[in-house]
Order: C-alpha cells, then sequence, then structure tokens
C-alpha cells in the first residue's frame, strides 16, 4: 500500500517537477515564519524531495534556486512584519501564545547582534521568531539582507546536498530502494512524534500538574480524614519531588488507560484487531533484503539475552556502589514486568501474524515481549539516570531511551512477529509499569550511584552484548524471519460451496472500521476482468494529475471521467479499478469497481487467483459551478447486480448470518474466467 502510494506521488512529481519547486519555495518560507515555522515539517519534505535528485524526477539547479529564494523571501517578510508593526507585533496573537520563545529569541539576539539573522538560519526554536525581532529592534534593511542572503546561501546547499547523496546512495539498492526509502521515512516520523509527545509532555505536563496538585490540596485540606491527611502529605509543597511525583501519576493513568483499551479491543475483537491486519499487510509490503537485514539488527539488540546482559550489568554497578534498595527496584523492574507479560500472554493465547518457531510463552503474541522488556529496561534506566542529573541533560536521556525502545518495537512490527495492538499494548504497559516503580522509589531519599558511570555500564553492556548476539544469531534469524506470503489453495468445487465465505464481508478501513460490502469475487487475471467489463462499457478511471484533478472544481467533466479515490482494504490499495457510466443518470452517478488481491488461489492447470472487490454507486452534486460533491449510494444490491451477465455462468451465493440488511441481502456474486 505505502509503496504503491509512494510510486504513484513519484510518478505525480516526475510530470509535474514545477508542484515539487513551488513546494520547496512555499516551505523554505514557512520555515521563517513565526509560529507556522515551528509547525510544518518544511525542513523533512525538503528533504525528501531532495532525494528524488538522483532518479531523475526532480533537477538540482532549480531545486537549489527554490529553496533560497523561499529561505530569502520567508525571513524578509518576517522582516518587514515585525518592522512595520514593531513590539506590537509580539503582543498579538498567536505570537503572544509563545513568549517563552519571544524572550528566548530576544536574549539569542542581545548575545549575538546582527549576526543573529545568519546563526538563526540554522538554530531550530529561535530561528522562526530572529528576522521578526531583528524588524522589531530597527535593523538596518541593508544588514538585515546581507546576512539573510549569505545564510540562504548556506543553508539552501547544507540541507539539499546531504538528502541527494543519500538518495544516490539508495539508487544503488535498485529495486530494493523505494521501499527502503519509505521504511527510513517511517522511522524518521515515529521517532520524531515520539520526540515531540516527550517535549510537549515535560513542557506542558509539568505546569498542569502544578496545578492540579494545587486544586488537589485545596479540596484535601476542606476534609478531616485519614485519606485526606495522606494526601496532603503526598503533597506537601516542601517536598522537592511533588511535582515528579503528579507527572508520574498522570503517565501511569494515561498509559494504564491506553493498555487497558488495547486490551479489551483485543479481548472483544474491537476495530484495533481489525487495523492490525491492515497494517500488517502494508509493512509487509516494504519488505525488502537490505530492510530485513536491519530490522532484524534491531530486533536482536531487544533479545533475551541482551536484556539479561544489561540488566546484570546494571545489577552489578548498583552492588559495587552499594545501593541495595535501587539494586531491587531494578530487579523489580525486569523480573515483574517479564512475569506479567508472561502471564498475560498465557491468559489470552492469541496468535502471532506468522508462524516463527516460538515455544512456551514466547509463542503467543499479546503483549509483545521485546516492546515491554526493553521499555521498562531502558525507561526505567533513563528514569534513574535523569533524577540524578542536571535538568538540561534529562530530556537527551528520556529521548534516547525512547529511540531505543521504538526502533526495537518496530522491528518486531516489521518482520511480521507482532500484531500493532500487541507493540503498542507492550508499549503501554512497560510505560505504565516504570511510572508505578518510579512513584515510588522517588518517595524516599535516593542512594548515589552514579548516573554517569551508570548511563556508560548501560551503554556499554549494550553494545557488547548486542553486538555478540547479533553476530551470533544474525544468520539463523535470517531464516527465521524470511517473509512467506499466506496463499490458501482449494478447488473451484470448493471455493463456489463455502471456500468463498472465507474471505471478509465487509471492507476494512486502515482503522478497523467496516465500510461497504464486498459483493463480487473474480477467479481469473485481471485482464480478462477488464476485458469484460469493456464490453459492458466499463473503464480505466482518470489517473490523478494535476489537470484532471481539476476536474472535480468544474461541472464539465463527466462523473466518469474523473479519477476515483483509491480506498484501502486491510491496508492494501486496489489492483483494479474501473468505472461503469449509470445509463438512468449518466450526468450525476457513476459505478465503481474496486478489486483488492486476497490470499486465496484455486488449484488447477491455470492456478487462478481470487480477487475480492466492491461495486458502489457515486452520486455527484455540484451546488455551484466550482466545486463537486461525490456521496455514496448505500445500496449494494444494484451495483452489484450490474456485473451481472459479464461471465457465461456467475453463481449468486448468500452469506449466512446478520450480514443482510436493508442496504445489502448478503448476497455475493462469484464469476470464474474459467467459465466464460
Amino acid at each position: 500500500m505505502l509503496a504503491s502510494f509512494f510510486s504513484t506521488l513519484t510518478e505525480f512529481i516526475a510530470g509535474h517537477p514545477h508542484f515539487a519547486y513551488a513546494a520547496v519555495l512555499l516551505l523554505a518560507l514557512s520555515e521563517s515564519v513565526p509560529v507556522i515555522g515551528a509547525v510544518v515539517p518544511g525542513t523533512a519534505v525538503i528533504l525528501a524531495i531532495s532525494a528524488l535528485v538522483p532518479t531523475g524526477v526532480v533537477t538540482l539547479w532549480p531545486l537549489l534556486g527554490a529553496a533560497v529564494a523561499g529561505a530569502i523571501l520567508g525571513d524578509g517578510l518576517s522582516f518587514w512584519i515585525g518592522h512595520r508593526y514593531n513590539r506590537n507585533i509580539l503582543e498579538s496573537w498567536p505570537i503572544n501564545r509563545h513568549p517563552d520563545l519571544v524572550a528566548k529569541s530576544e536574549a539569542f539576539f542581545d548575545r549575538h547582534g546582527d549576526k543573529s539573522v545568519f546563526i538563526a538560519r540554522f538554530v531550530p526554536g529561535v530561528r522562526t521568531f530572529i528576522p521578526l525581532i531583528a524588524g522589531v529592534l530597527g535593523v538596518s534593511v541593508s544588514r538585515f539582507y546581507a546576512a539573510n542572503i549569505l545564510s540562504a546561501l548556506v543553508w539552501a546547499p547544507s540541507h539539499i546536498l546531504p538528502a541527494v547523496l543519500v538518495g544516490s546512495a539508495f539508487k544503488q539498492f535498485g529495486s530494493a530502494a523505494e521501499p527502503l526509502a519509505i521504511l527510513v521515512i517511517l522511522l524518521i516520523v515515529i521517532i520524531w512524534a515520539a520526540i515531540h509527545v516527550v517535549r510537549l509532555a515535560l513542557r506542558y505536563g509539568i505546569p498542569l500538574v502544578s496545578t492540579a496538585t494545587q486544586r488537589l490540596r485545596v479540596w484535601a485540606s476542606a476534609h478531616d480524614a485519614r485519606w485526606s491527611r495522606a494526601i496532603l502529605g503526598l503533597l506537601d509543597p516542601s517536598r522537592s519531588d511533588v511535582r515528579v511525583l503528579g507527572f508520574l501519576a498522570i503517565v501511569l493513568i494515561g498509559s494504564a488507560w491506553i493498555f487497558f483499551g488495547i486490551l479489551e479491543d483485543v479481548v472483544s475483537g474491537d476495530p484495533l484487531v481489525r487495523a492490525d491486519t491492515a497494517i500488517y499487510n502494508a509493512l509487509q509490503a516494504l519488505r525488502t533484503a537490505p530492510g530485513d537485514a536491519v530490522m532484524i539488527a534491531f530486533t536482536e539488540l531487544g533479545d533475551t539475552f541482551v536484556v539479561v546482559a544489561v540488566t546484570m550489568a546494571v545489577l552489578l554497578w548498583f552492588a559495587w556502589k552499594r545501593c541495595w534498595r535501587t539494586a531491587g527496584y531494578w530487579l523489580v523492574a525486569i523480573a515483574g514486568a517479564t512475569a506479567i507479560n508472561t502471564a498475560i500472554k498465557f491468559a489470552l493465547h492469541r496468535a502471532r501474524p506468522a508462524e516463527l518457531s516460538y515455544s512456551g510463552a514466547s509463542a503467543f503474541s499479546f503483549p509483545s515481549g521485546h516492546s515491554t522488556a526493553n521499555t521498562v529496561l531502558y525507561g526505567f534506566l533513563a528514569f534513574l539516570i535523569a533524577i540524578a542529573v542536571r535538568t538540561s541533560w534529562r530530556i537527551p536521556v528520556v529521548v534516547a531511551a525512547t529511540f531505543i525502545a521504538l526502533l526495537i518495537a518496530f522491528s518486531r512490527l516489521y518482520l511480521g512477529a507482532h500484531w500493532f495492538s500487541d507493540v503498542t499494548g507492550g508499549l503501554a504497559f512497560g510505560t505504565a509499569w516504570i511510572a508505578v516503580l518510579a512513584f515510588t522509589y522517588v518517595r524516599k531519599p535516593a542512594e548515589t550511584y552514579g548516573p554517569i558511570g551508570l548511563a556508560i555500564v548501560g551503554i556499554t553492556a549494550l553494545g557488547l552484548a548486542g553486538g555478540i548476539n547479533v553476530y551470533r544469531h544474525h544468520a539463523l534469524d535470517t531464516e527465521r524471519y524470511v517473509f512467506t506470503p499466506v496463499v490458501q489453495t482449494m478447488t473451484t468445487a470448493e471455493w463456489r460451496a463455502k471456500g468463498w465465505q472465507q474471505l471478509p464481508p465487509y471492507r476494512i478501513d486502515m482503522f478497523g472500521e467496516l465500510e461497504e460490502p464486498m459483493t463480487i469475487q473474480w477467479a481469473g487475471s485481471l485482464p480478462a476482468i477488464q476485458q469484460a467489463l469493456e464490453k459492458k462499457g466499463g473503464r480505466i478511471p482518470a489517473p490523478w494529475t494535476a489537470t484532471n484533478a481539476l476536474g472535480w472544481l468544474t461541472a464539465k467533466v463527466a462523473p466518469t471521467g474523473l479519477p476515483v479515490i483509491p480506498y484501502l482494504a486491510s491496508g492494501r490499495l486496489p489492483s483494479l479499478t474501473a468505472v461503469l457510466a449509470d445509463e438512468k443518470a449518466p450526468a450525476a452517478s457513476r459505478f465503481v469497481l474496486r478489486l483488492w488481491a486476497s490470499d486465496l488461489q484455486l488449484s488447477g492447470e491455470s492456478m487462478p487467483k481470487v480477487w475480492i472487490g466492491s461495486v458502489v454507486e457515486e452520486h455527484f452534486d455540484r451546488p455551484i459551478s466550482l466545486i463537486t460533491i461525490a456521496q455514496t449510494r448505500p445500496d449494494a444490491n444494484a451495483p452489484r447486480d450490474l456485473l451481472s451477465g459479464i461471465s457465461r455462468q456467475e453463481w449468486f451465493v448468500a452469506r449466512p448470518g446478520p450480514t443482510e440488511d436493508a442496504n445489502w441481502d448478503g448476497r455475493v456474486l462469484l464469476l470464474d474466467q474459467n467459465s466464460q
């Protein structure tokens, strides 16, 4: 699914490179606009587009020119606003919502003077405010634009050229380059999101905790009971750890709520479980030999051998420092999480996505043992280090631990060893377990165990044990985690009798929601059904190009001439899409057929594959001449019956059970190419 989307996007950029240059110019401009530059991921998109240069999709010099021009215009616009409205602009919305960044930018300008315009271009955070501050403080236009133009000429190549080199390196992988690039982008997005969640939690969570604890303290003061006195003792303002306790309480409540919500979905089979299949299919489509090698190495860093080695190394450090209480907490953290994880696995007996030769509790899927153990291992280690170092080092420590845990967790998803709900459940449970232990640990005086030495011991143990484990097991794990598509084979008679019921009755989107009924099953090749559809007036829809997309903004294009939205079914894009005109209302409606690949194949000489699909009627409303609104009609029977007759023999079969409703009679049309 992701590979198909990436290919379509790349083809669009190749056919319309001027859109890519315009996007780079606008994104570079937005990077220098206050507030907007802190929200829009302009640099990330510019790097992604720049990586396409070696493929010939875009050209280097126009790309550099667009980036330089956008950077100069963005800083110039911000400078003009500050010069025009002076300090009043700093007190207006939305800039007044970020007083900390304004203060930080003013301090930065005081420290560096006019050179700030050049330096800030390369400093996240203040870069969006420095040109505005320069205008507010009345920097001369000539000096500003000298620094502005010079910094843009340095900034653009320093971002674009490294991305071009990365694109050249990926090109060496040949056909594997595209899925590898998508995999890297996914990892960057996940890690970027995790880091920002951590930073936002620390930035806004602590003040919220302070406010909440103050209100709780006032409320408890109004009651005279044992529990209220206990709360007042816990929230005593004289305690140095009161804010930490409050923050840990919020983390505990939030992560426990997520874990039990996922657990409920797993037990009841709610939409999250259906989304598991979609995410699994999407990621398995990205697998390549180089990607497998990297992800297997990451998953081996989270194996039991490495977890035990790091645990013992840290335990020996605590013993050497005679920190027996901390050593006890450390053992309870790792052993307790592992024991509870194993108990849940035995209780649920949830099967893994694929057979990977695991035994015992490891044969079961929920929650992911790798995700749970490594979240607790590196999360609790980061907690012990963070509470004993300077405040400025705490975020980097937490981010590093989050980075390691997420890489290991994502590798389990990529390799098909776990479902998405297994991994997220393991991460949530591990976080809740850390919060429980940390909450009780900070309530007593901390022991002196040397956080810097502890960090060195942990990193060294991870490097040595991880390297040994990768060296010893990589070849064996490469065979274990090889992706083997599951294809079920049956005879045509078995398919007609009951085999067709094994395919899903409804389309499932990426969020696990049930959409329109799957009313068509076709056994044969796609060209054959495409040819049969053409005899009934069917056609392949118009591709998504800039010109065709503009057809949605005019009433002059017939419904059959408009592009079709590519719906997803269990994480897969349709393999064939066709449109048929509505003879009753050709100017207002059309029928859309979408076919997706299934995992079912019929035995016989030609070994035909079974495709599953839906036929829907789309009705178009044009309230004004510059907008077209498409609505899918709920009736599934008439669109399905439209395909009756494209095969010499056809079989209408009815699904048993509660599938029948007012919009669908529960019947499915089976078509066999060999029966034409």
